[in-house]
């Protein structure tokens, strides 16, 4: 999927505009409680949660947040109910204390990563999505899909080395990116793009197309071009 490599600005935020579409379009392959868990969670997940942990003096997440972290990405991505009942078993002490130094060793993610790891039920994946949270412009959460959308990266394996592969080319992205956005893009912003991106490939080509400019429309519409096609025609 080397589309990504044309893309521009532009393009990159398009795709984040277009992530809630994207997210119905998923929910509607799901049955009615699971398609209002997956929006109401996902909500929660991207609005709220970053608001509680980001405006706590010592960032962490609680117990339920955690729990109720599992539930969203097991809801949007591979339902594993085994993984629900085994991260409820952690006690709130020691998901505060874990939480607390992981955010407390950032911008080290791999530091970070390890910390919440001693948590039961918590690898690599979950972490990620507890990191992206809590400091967006420092981690992108682990989601298959935006792992999928980037080159290089298959088979897909949830280890702590094959989260650094993911966010290097997640933050060779954020870097081209930010050479010429207004507003600074973060890895988590990247990742929902590349999300909202594979998505909609797999699910909703057509509604990919309006999402993304295509070059040959860009190229088009160039100043240069259309100086070339002027002068073809005098």
């Amino acid at each position: 999927m080397d589309e990504i490599a044309n893309f521009e600005e532009s393009d990159w935020q398009n795709l984040k505009d277009q992530y809630k579409s994207a997210l119905k379009a998923k929910s509607e392959r799901l049955n009615d409680k699971k398609k209002k868990d997956l929006i109401q969670l996902d909500l929660w997940f991207q609005e709220e949660l970053p608001k509680n942990i980001q405006g706590r003096k010592e960032k962490h997440i609680t117990h339920d947040e955690l729990c109720k972290l599992m539930k969203w990405k097991l809801t949007r991505g591979k339902f594993r109910p085994r993984l629900e009942q085994m991260v409820k078993e952690n006690s709130e002490e020691d998901v505060l204390k874990a939480s607390k130094k992981a955010f407390s060793v950032l911008p080290n993610v791999s530091e970070a990563i390890k910390a919440l790891s001693v948590l039961r039920a918590i690898g690599p994946a979950t972490a990620s999505a507890v990191l992206a949270a809590g400091a967006p412009k420092h981690a992108a959460f682990m989601a298959d899909e935006s792992m999928l959308a980037l080159p290089g990266l298959k088979p897909l394996a949830y280890t702590p080395a094959f989260y650094a592969r993911y966010m290097d080319q997640v933050k060779g992205i954020v870097k081209q990116l930010n050479k010429e956005a207004s507003v600074k893009w973060t890895p988590h912003d990247v990742e929902i793009a590349l999300w909202t991106y594979y998505t909609l490939k797999t699910l909703e080509p057509d509604m990919l197309k309006t999402a993304i400019k295509r070059k040959a429309e860009k190229e088009e519409k160039s100043p240069v071009k259309q100086r070339r096609r002027k002068k073809e025609s005098d």
